[in-house]
């Protein structure tokens, strides 16, 4: 029992560990993932939070001009609507203009972009060139879906999907159908969040967006041999009206402001949860070291020294604790999984994010903690069981 009541502590001390730095270690793993390395936007405002960057045709040429740069990618975020049955569901709908990196995985399907066409399809009949006619008109709509939109409509590769943009106030824009190019999966989606993206020019057709020339934020891939510390330098010498950011800069921004509410939460769990071990395990060794007085003062007088009746004690301290340590930590993954599905829920969060997370560094520390507490627990049955009058114990163990 009492290492079961040791286990249950540990587990959610090794949990509360993961917690700390399981946020900022995710989002790093998701950043890194997309393949952008720095995020710029008009103003220091946290990225997709501020006002839209203008005349990004311009932008989008000078930065990829850049030796330090190797790909840019414009991205718009809007809202559409799309009927479900009876009712209308809301879509994030995006716009992006790519070249050769795309900030999502293709699951099923073809890309948004397509080769351009053979001498011999522009050499055809009338009939032919009427197909050429409607495959380009189908590449003007395409647009790509996440896997929730394509089960909750049943869609596959080449079907159509009619959205209607509500980017803007204006209830006027005309629904555009378009042609499922293919799925996809967005890293940042939610669980259940319904998510499309199309071309820009396509984006601002659907929002009734006369402005075609704005871009929210623009993705930047930075050339792997000069690094993003580098290739943000060289984009606020070309522009400095712009604001750069790298994923390292983006999590620790994260790490300070959004995600300090969990790591404050986390120490003070993980400390409460501790000082109940430390006191659970002190009454457990207080305990069994008082039922055995006799049994140590007849060891000494038999000739056992104090230093190693004392050691006795914290070896089952050891024991105690490390018995329990053990099973708590395939117990605290356990609960961290169920903790991560529970946490993830939460709006806003995406699905890929994760609370807890598995690093080295939280089991070093977790280990630490553990003999911190095996050391401190035996600290008051040591001191008894090094002050025990031998005499006056065997008298009052055989008149007991």
């Amino acid at each position: 029992l009492g290492i079961l009541g040791i286990a249950a502590t540990g587990a959610l001390a090794f949990d509360m560990l993961m917690l700390s730095r399981g946020l900022v270690v995710s989002m790093e793993q998701l950043l890194s993932g997309v393949g952008f390395d720095i995020r710029v936007s008009a103003t220091q405002a946290t990225p997709l939070t501020g006002p839209p960057i203008t005349n990004m045709a311009d932008a989008v040429a000078a930065l990829a001009a850049l030796p330090e740069i190797e790909d840019v990618v414009p991205l718009r975020l809007g809202q559409a609507q799309v009927d479900i049955g009876q009712r209308s569901h809301e879509v994030s709908f995006m716009g992006a203009d790519v070249r050769t990196r795309r900030p999502w995985t293709l699951v099923d399907g073809r890309d948004l972009t397509i080769d351009p066409p053979s001498r011999e399809s522009a050499s055809t009949s009338a009939p032919s060139a009427t197909a050429d006619k409607s495959a380009r008109q189908a590449e003007r709509t395409s647009i790509l879906i996440n896997r929730n939109l394509a089960q909750r409509l049943n869609l596959l590769p080449g079907s159509l999907l009619t959205l209607r943009g509500a980017c803007t106030d204006n209830s006027s824009v005309p629904p555009v159908a378009f042609h499922v190019n293919g799925i996809v999966e967005f890293p940042f989606d939610q669980a259940r969040q319904l998510t499309a993206i199309t071309a820009l020019k396509d984006f601002a057709r659907t929002c009734g967006d006369a402005n075609q020339d704005e871009a929210d934020i623009l993705m930047i891939a930075s050339r792997q041999e000069v690094g993003p510390a580098s290739a943000v330098e060289a984009i606020r010498r070309a522009r400095p009206d712009l604001a750069a950011v790298t994923n390292e800069e983006l999590v620790a921004r994260f790490q300070q402001v959004e995600f300090s509410y969990f790591r404050q939460i986390s120490v003070v769990l993980a400390t409460i949860t501790m000082f109940f071990g430390l006191l659970l395990i002190t009454v457990l060794l207080s305990v069994s070291t008082n039922q055995r007085l006799g049994e140590i003062a007849a060891l000494r007088a038999l000739g056992f020294s104090q230093k190693r009746m004392v050691s006795d004690v914290l070896w089952r301290s050891a024991l105690l604790v490390g018995s329990g340590g053990l099973v708590a930590l395939p117990l605290g993954l356990a609960l961290s999984i169920w903790l991560d599905r529970l946490l993830q829920t939460m709006p806003g969060i995406p699905a890929n994010l994760r609370f807890f997370v598995f690093e080295p560094r939280a089991l070093i520390v977790y280990i630490a903690l553990l003999a911190v507490t095996m050391a401190v627990a035996a600290v008051y049955p040591m001191w008894t069981v090094a002050r025990l009058p031998i005499s006056a114990t065997l008298r009052a163990e055989v008149i007991g």
